[in-house]
């Protein structure tokens, strides 16, 4: 590790979001009623950001909502404003590198001293290093081609199993991903123009290619076989089936759209044995609904999320 120059705000990778659920949480209620039954979650705060959780949406006690805990580490390779290190892209990727050859000394020295203790310095306790020891994959941010091709190098690097995210530029590189056989979860945020970019400014044609063809990602992602599953980034559930829908209207099948809502997450994150698809023995959590649930205007008449009955919110009266 780095002593002393590690940024403060770096690394909490001992987090786990499983701790902070909050049943009472109105985005739960929220996502529920537009058809979500469950949710992968994570930390967003640091390199290192800490452990995800797959959770159930129901209102029941947090303790009653976490499915699997932790399902993965979030990392992010934005370079933030401190003034320690990393201060740059490469010094990020030094970072985690160095954090992986010290897990692994770590890792030696805990268990040299639990064979044989006598005589031996006791290795002192570190909870990030713990916290990296725990995570069973990594998710690395990758929006562009060049990011998509650095991340695949650097996570065969460190020899964990790893998941990309973000994927706008997936279009670009769909036999990259295909070659690599690692799953993908692909946020449903297309790129827009930013709302008060200069009007005059002259776009790249790349820029306006990238807006124009990622949400063709998906359609392409599933006619290469790569594994993949949404993300919302940030959005609202309302706003992510409309992106959902939009990569449909890219070349998306509706079938593959479903799959990557609900057993491919599953699967990606090793919980497909209890969520992801109606069979017996699974987690009753299920959907009804009048016509398809990724129509424009889905008619949900009720959810079953752990075995418990809901009906969607009653939409507010219209004045008159």
């Amino acid at each position: 590790m780095y002593p002393g120059l590690v940024d403060a705000l770096s690394t909490f990778s001992w987090e786990r979001v499983a701790d902070k659920v909050r049943a009472n949480d109105p985005r739960v209620e929220a996502a529920r009623g537009a058809g979500f039954t469950s949710a992968m979650t994570f930390p967003n705060n640091g390199i290192f950001a800490g452990q995800g959780a797959v959770m159930n949406l129901s209102d029941a006690r947090p303790s009653r909502l976490i499915v699997q805990a932790p399902v993965g580490q979030y990392i992010s390779l934005s370079v933030g404003g401190g003034r320690g290190f990393p201060s740059s892209l490469m010094g990020v990727i030094a970072y985690i590198r160095q954090c992986y050859i010290d897990l692994d000394y770590y890792r030696q020295a805990k268990a040299a001293y639990d064979k044989d203790p006598k005589g031996r310095t006791r290795p002192e306790y570190d909870r990030a290093l713990e916290g990296l020891a725990e995570s069973p994959r990594l998710l690395f941010p990758a929006v562009s081609l060049s990011e998509i091709d650095r991340v695949l190098r650097f996570a065969k690097e460190l020899k964990q199993p790893a998941v990309l995210y973000g994927l706008h530029e997936g279009f670009r590189a769909t036999e990259l991903l295909k070659a690599a056989g690692m799953p993908v979860i692909v946020s449903t945020k297309w790129p827009t123009r930013v709302a008060d970019a200069d009007p005059d400014a002259v776009e790249t044609t790349r820029a306006l290619e990238t807006r124009a063809k990622a949400a063709s990602t998906p359609g392409l992602l599933a006619k290469n076989g790569v594994k993949f599953a949404f993300s919302s980034d940030g959005q609202t559930a309302t706003e992510m089936l409309r992106g959902v829908r939009k990569a449909m209207q890219m070349g998306l099948s509706e079938a593959d759209a479903l799959r990557a809502l609900t057993l491919s997450p599953a699967e990606i994150f090793g919980v497909a044995d209890r969520i992801g698809s109606i069979e017996k023995g699974k987690i009753a959590n299920l959907v009804l609904t009048r016509g398809d649930l990724l129509s424009e205007r889905p008619r949900i008449e009720y959810m079953i999320v752990d075995g418990v009955k809901y009906l969607p919110p009653v939409p507010p009266a219209v004045p008159a």
